[in-house]
């Protein structure tokens, strides 16, 4: 590359480079020359490069500067548009860019790039790595996802020349990711092309088609659209009420995707046009409602008040659907001016309307929140694919609002439970709830909460959440918070568990764990990868590592050689391990029963009855595998088990067994009836909490008392 590009002459007779030149007039000449400097630097280092359509490279970057040129950004982004892709596709370096640039336009275009130099396991790895750098570097930077959406934009208005799987791939990660993000930063009017571009580049034919249709509704609407134009301006007027008034019509998508999600044909899907009525205040757009409603009837529940209570990413308009002439449904929106910018251009608007006094700081402070949001998920999640997943999740439109006790406001996704808030409130909140108050109402953290539900979170100093939470969150906060905690909640009881097995096994080869030298352990770490002890006693928890084998190499003893020492003893446990210990759910063991145990990889130990019929094949094929465990004689909590009562068929038989259960302290957990043989006798399968075997006992000889139980006995297999 040349010392100086600037030497070159920009092409002035290209028509782009000039329409691209004309629009920074809003920039100072001096910061002009800089652009100018920067798209020859651009040029000569993609020189003799070529899109797939023919066209030399530069056209692409110019392009995309184009678009962030309207939008009136800085010069630092219009700068880093123009050399969006010279790191990932020449040889110039970040380095170069920052002394030739400035430090903050290569802090731009690194986190534009692509990781090429790293290898991963697939290539959705690397897609998710890619979005995970992308995202971070908008959480500190707005202008990187904005030049990353004007980038996509054009990329997928250029794409004749790439092959039709590729074409789909791309348009799929735009709907999936690119769209949403748009939609979530309030870029409407980009949102809507980004999802139209896509659709017609997955289904080219539904969308010529849907296209043709909308063309002949519009020229047949025609008349019936003019008469609603000019009713809803009279009746403004007549009001006094000063307004501008534009009719609109949907996107090919948003149609697309309501046929498919209401299963309608494009015939029976009637609001395909809108108005948008733009006031000069908002006193004015509740005026410009009520008179419009005396125009035309408003459908029932179809009204929304998003200046009240503005939308996440800063949108604020009345909405209303009404029934023209012909009975004939559409939709009305009303905002004032400064809202309209904020509906079209989203954040962008903060260098559009930077004079506008009315532009929200609100949208500012809420997108800043929503970034930071970014961060913390990233730093609660495990891998990148997890990562996108969870970001994925909350990129879709939220559908609900709920209110605190205080009155704050928050918005959910539609589906979302008493779980997702407590974690939107505070993820202390989340990992201590026990229960939800929804309107005055006590209700199981499950519950899935309305539009409009006033909740309040029920803690506990020591509840803490549990797997099956993951079953019924929908926010990717709340998802991500849950697997943290239990992910680091079972290294730690794991690495307790790893340690006392580890010192069962040194004690069987005559050594207490205390007596074995550093030096031995530095050794062992050495040889196993590991940094601290803490992780092979997490290693042998989890069941990555026998405890034998690492026993034996601190103590320099071959795995072959004979053992030294007394047998080994039994594993003792309480039962109240977490998930380090796990109960196997076809035999349901409770103390007292002579129990084994077995190391797998990932789950850490699980206990079976010693005569669990699951088992009797793996302790014979692989006997090594298994190791005595007993219970410890005291023990801080409740067992479940399964119980199978054959009852008679009368009236009220399985009212007095839950009350004959429940009289005797016995907390039931659930009963479901088996009656696929209808006759004389019902059986009724029971799982209940009890503290061993003989609280057991206890129970069932209660239950034999009772007139109508025929036979009781406790289960065995796994539940059906």
């Amino acid at each position: 590359m040349a010392d100086h590009p600037s030497d070159f002459l920009p092409p002035e007779d290209d028509p782009a480079y000039r329409v691209f030149i004309d629009s920074l007039s809003y920039l100072p000449p001096e910061e002009v020359q800089i652009v100018r400097k920067a798209y020859l630097f651009s040029e000569e280092a993609h020189r003799g490069q070529l899109r797939l359509s023919g066209e030399p490279y530069i056209t692409h970057p110019l392009a995309v500067a184009g678009a962030i040129a309207e939008w009136q950004m800085d010069v630092e982004g219009v700068v880093a548009a123009l050399l969006h892709d010279v790191m990932e596709d020449t040889s110039v370096g970040k380095g170069e860019i920052a002394e030739r640039f400035g430090k903050p336009v290569a802090d731009l275009v690194d986190g534009l790039s692509k990781l090429d130099k790293i290898e991963f396991q697939s290539q959705e790895d690397a897609q998710a790595e890619n979005f995970r750098k992308m995202l971070m570097a908008m959480a500190s930077d707005l202008r990187v996802v904005l030049i990353k959406l004007a980038d996509r934009h054009h990329n997928l208005q250029t794409m004749a020349a790439v092959r039709v799987e590729k074409r789909r791939r791309i348009a799929r990660e735009t709907l999936e990711i690119y769209a949403p993000i748009a939609n979530r930063l309030g870029l409407n009017k980009l949102f809507s092309e980004l999802q139209d571009l896509s659709f017609q580049l997955i289904y080219p034919m539904r969308a010529r088609v849907l296209g043709r249709a909308l063309n002949a509704a519009r020229g047949n609407r025609r008349e019936l659209l003019s008469r609603i134009l000019a009713g809803i301006k009279g009746k403004l007027r007549a009001a006094n009420i000063d307004a501008q008034v534009f009719g609109r019509e949907k996107s090919l998508y948003s149609i697309y995707r309501k046929m498919l999600d209401k299963r309608l044909s494009f015939s029976q899907v009637l609001d395909v046009y809108g108005f948008r009525v733009v006031v000069n205040d908002v006193p004015t757009t509740y005026l410009a409602l009520g008179a419009l409603h005396a125009l035309y009837k408003p459908v029932p529940g179809k009204f929304k008040d998003y200046i009240a209570i503005a939308k996440p990413n800063g949108y604020q308009s009345l909405h209303t659907t009404l029934i023209g002439p012909h009975g004939t449904p559409f939709e009305l929106q009303i905002r004032t001016e400064a809202m309209d910018n904020v509906a079209q251009e989203g954040i962008a608007s903060h260098w559009l309307y930077k004079d506008s006094e009315s532009f929200g700081a609100d949208l500012q402070k809420k997108t800043t929140n929503w970034f930071h949001s970014l961060l913390d998920l990233q730093n609660a999640t495990g891998n990148s694919s997890e990562f996108i997943e969870h970001v994925k999740v909350d990129l879709f439109p939220h559908e609900i609002y709920v209110f605190t006790p205080k009155g704050k406001i928050i918005p959910l996704p539609r589906g979302a439970t008493v779980v997702d808030l407590a974690y939107a409130v505070h993820t202390d909140i989340g990992n201590q709830a026990v229960m939800g108050r929804v309107n005055f109402n006590m209700v199981p953290l499950a519950t899935e909460l309305t539009n409009g539900d006033r909740v309040e979170i029920v803690t506990a100093a020591d509840a803490h959440p549990l797997a099956e939470w993951l079953n019924h969150v929908k926010t990717g906060r709340a998802r991500s918070k849950i697997r943290h905690y239990l992910k680091t909640a079972q290294d730690d009881e794991s690495t307790a568990l790893g340690e006392k097995m580890l010192g069962q096994e040194l004690r069987a080869l005559g050594v207490a764990a205390s007596e074995v030298p550093v030096s031995r352990w530095k050794s062992v770490l050495r040889d196993s990868g590991n940094k601290l002890i803490k992780e092979v006693y997490t290693d042998i928890g989890l069941g990555f590592r026998l405890a034998g084998v690492v026993a034996r190499r601190l103590l320099t003893l071959d795995d072959s050689s004979p053992t030294a020492g007394t047998p080994a003893s039994s594993l003792v446990i309480r039962g109240s391990e977490g998930m380090a210990v796990q109960f196997a759910p076809c035999c349901q063991p409770i103390p007292g029963d002579p129990i084994i145990g077995s190391i797998w990889k990932g789950k850490g130990l699980v206990i079976h009855t010693h005569d669990c019929p699951a088992i009797r094949k793996a302790r014979s094929t692989k006997p090594s595998k298994w190791i005595d465990v007993e219970w410890e004689p005291e023990r801080d909590r409740l067992f479940s088990v399964r119980v199978q009562v054959v009852v008679q068929n009368t009236l009220g038989a399985l009212g007095r067994i839950a009350t004959e259960i429940s009289s005797s302290g016995t907390n039931i957990v659930n009963v479901n009836m088996d009656d696929r043989q209808p006759g004389l006798h019902t059986t009724l399968n029971f799982t209940v909490q009890v503290a061993d075997r003989t609280s057991l006992a206890r129970l069932m000889r209660s239950l034999r008392r009772i007139p109508e139980v025929v036979r009781i006995a406790r289960a065995q297999g796994l539940p059906a």
